[in-house]
């Protein structure tokens, strides 16, 4: 069991057992490059012009049109299927280790968040890479929540920007016994969380297309059903409720304003805690892969880069600002390049489980 320490938030884990199976496959076969091709998708009125501004934009922040040109940024952030054959060449004798954003990422970004639904295929493919490795979902959305869309139970789960962790029930499992990795180091906002999230509801009720998700550990309020013409209302009401609460602060995203702890803890918290927990705290022979679209998925992204081991993947079809180095398109976009097939990957799952 991994519990946050009461005082000083931090957690204390247990190392996790890795079998055989989720080493390197042989012959350089395995099923991750078909995940990557599925995800290749006057002052007052000054203020408000700049809060409009701020809601437009996609996540993280498009580079403006007068900086570098499209062709220059995929220079620097070149497609991960055409660096494919480098980045696998990299990694051998590398455990590698798999992050992934779900809305964005797994699944498009759609109007209704309820409505998020990954892909049958998708499902699969993320099935197929998680037999080779460690593999964890990381969303802001709650984690049971995340856990019904994708339902494969052999995943890590870190919902809430990872405020909220959980092993896998299957698959990889930890040395001792059947205890669980577990990690929640906000708990003790829980009320604070569900007295807002009653609050917001009352506050945007007459506000059409506005929806407030509670994901246990934050709150998102969702603007992208919202005439335009209201986002400002809404920006007003959703700070008038958190004046009231200097425990929590607002952050954006895709169209939906998140509330969170005021704790220093992220994605990037929840990925340290992870390799930590895998036993790859400070390893050299790991290879962290984290693939994410949103600004919160940065806070992942400057983690590998300051560790200087690992790869940050970005999906998106615009140039962004970004940590990281490759990119992919948008799922939707990707959608149409789907692989048929992988040849050569049964027969290497097959090797590998005669083998152990």
């Amino acid at each position: 069991m991994v519990i946050p320490d009461a005082k000083s938030g931090i957690p204390m884990s247990f190392s996790v057992a890795m079998p055989d199976s989720a080493l390197f496959p042989p012959n350089g076969h395995f099923p991750w490059k078909r995940l990557l091709k599925k995800l290749g998708t006057n002052t007052n009125g000054a203020r408000i012009n700049a809060l409009l501004d701020s809601m437009r934009a996609s996540s993280p922040t498009r580079r403006p049109a007068e900086g570098e040109d499209h062709g220059s940024w995929i220079l620097h952030h070149p497609s991960a299927l055409n660096m494919f054959e480098e980045i696998m060449s990299a990694s051998k004798g590398k455990q590698i280790v798999v992050f992934l954003d779900y809305d964005g990422t797994l699944s498009p970004i759609v109007e209704d968040p309820d409505r998020a639904f990954i892909t049958n295929e998708m499902r699969e493919a993320v099935r197929d890479v998680s037999k080779f490795f460690p593999t964890a979902i990381v969303s802001g959305r709650c984690r049971a929540k995340v856990h019904d869309f994708v339902k494969l139970s052999e995943l890590y789960y870190a919902g809430s920007h990872g405020m909220d962790i959980k092993g896998p029930s299957k698959g990889h499992r930890q040395k001792k016994g059947n205890q669980t990795v577990l990690c929640q180091p906000a708990r003790e906002f829980l009320p604070i969380i569900d007295e807002v999230y009653r609050a917001l509801i009352e506050k945007v009720k007459h506000i059409p297309g506005a929806k407030v998700e509670n994901n246990r550990f934050c709150l998102s309020v969702h603007y992208r059903c919202v005439d335009e013409k209201k986002w400002v209302e809404l920006a007003d009401e959703v700070k008038l409720v958190i004046k009231d609460y200097p425990q929590l602060r607002l952050n954006h995203g895709r169209k939906v304003f998140e509330i969170r702890p005021t704790i220093k803890w992220d994605k990037g918290n929840a990925v340290e805690f992870l390799l930590e927990s895998l036993g790859y705290a400070d390893s050299n022979d790991v290879l962290p892969v984290y693939i994410g679209d949103d600004r919160t998925d940065e806070d992942a992204f400057r983690v590998l880069r300051q560790r200087g081991r690992g790869l940050g993947i970005l999906v998106s079809k615009v140039p962004k600002e970004t940590n990281a180095s490759y990119s992919l398109q948008e799922p939707t976009e990707a959608s149409y390049a789907l692989p048929k097939a992988f040849s050569g990957v049964e027969e290497a799952k097959k090797m590998s489980l005669l083998r152990h």
